[in-house]
């Protein structure tokens, strides 16, 4: 047996080839900010930017040309307080965007994505209400329903396609899905951030949308990275309460949850190459140590291998053009 027959050339190589990923598995993130003609650079995240509304349109025109799936937005309020009012505000920052948006070509060759949490537009950075608790503080969960809930029939007014709360909440899908049936937007789906670690690889995310906690962590209600079978007990749940599609977060270091939960569930299921899997691999190429893409493309199609239905990543717009 000469397992090397078929490797001998590019055209056998593809020709057997098990996994594939084309340019509408890819889900591009863009993160909103107020003004005109804005497009300011992300420092830890090379190539990365804030753009204004305008600036986003010609993103998302791109985006479509090199036929990528679909654009998740996240919003940089002009202000922020404590329950951040930003998320659900019918002129909010990326209701601005989806308004633009979605009337376009673009916008309806593409699926357009909500990230439905409250950390961007609280003054905290916390992604729920806080309390006061035993001296300290704490994220109280139910109260926090109410105002996801809100955020979310907010974007779906505004033009959402789907909504994806990423808080971590128990219960908020729930809580979402009654609150979409009940203002007519029983026909959009959830996309759930159903496994969502507490990561150190969400750094760079934390600049680009101006959403670092003020004090303490988020370990409360993100995800220990060390369980695996909690994971599939939250995918679980979140599927009984009505999400349609899962979002595993972060990617590559999870790449066992990501099988796990193939292996477990008929739903779609997305990978979130996070913003710490973008900015290292970025760094590796700006000194020479990986070739770029090669690197870029392999850690794609190991999401797809592991059995992710589309990637969330900043390399959308790239790896389209080589895809395609």
């Amino acid at each position: 047996m000469r397992m090397r027959r078929l490797r001998r050339s590019e055209a056998l190589r593809a020709l057997v080839r098990e996994t594939a990923i084309e340019p509408g598995d890819l889900i591009y993130p863009l993160f909103i900010c107020p003004g005109e003609g804005v497009r300011r650079a992300v420092g830890s995240m090379p190539g990365v930017f804030n753009v204004s509304v305008d600036e986003a349109v010609r993103e998302a025109e791109e985006a479509a040309r090199l036929g990528v799936g679909g654009l998740l937005l996240f919003g940089l309020p002009e202000a922020k307080d404590e329950q951040g009012t930003g998320a659900w505000e019918e002129n909010g920052i990326v209701q601005q965007a989806l308004g633009a948006l979605k009337p376009l070509e673009a916008g309806k060759k593409m699926v357009l994505i909500a990230d439905v949490c409250l950390c961007e537009y609280t003054s905290h950075g916390h992604c729920g209400v806080v309390v006061e608790s035993q001296g300290g503080f704490e994220v109280d969960n139910d109260p926090t329903l109410e105002l996801l809930a809100r955020a979310a029939v907010s974007q779906a007014t505004a033009g959402a396609d789907v909504v994806a709360p990423s808080d971590m909440m128990d219960g908020r899908i729930g809580a979402i899905r009654r609150a979409l049936d009940a203002a007519g937007f029983g026909m959009t789906p959830i996309l759930s951030y159903a496994s969502k670690f507490a990561s150190a690889f969400y750094g760079p995310f934390r600049e680009a949308a101006d959403s670092a906690p003020q004090f303490g962590d988020r370990r409360s209600y993100q995800m220990d990275g060390a369980n695996l079978r909690e994971a599939m007990r939250e995918i679980d749940l979140d599927i009984e309460e009505g999400a349609d599609m899962i979002l595993m977060k972060p990617a590559m270091p999870y790449l066992d949850v990501v099988r796990a939960a193939r292996e477990r569930v008929g739903v779609p299921i997305g990978a979130y190459q996070v913003s710490g899997e973008y900015s290292m691999l970025q760094a590796a190429f700006e000194k020479g140590w990986l070739e770029p893409t090669r690197a870029m493309l392999e850690s794609l199609v190991s999401m797809r291998r592991a059995g992710a239905d589309f990637i969330v990543t900043y390399f959308a717009k790239e790896a389209a053009k080589l895809l395609g």
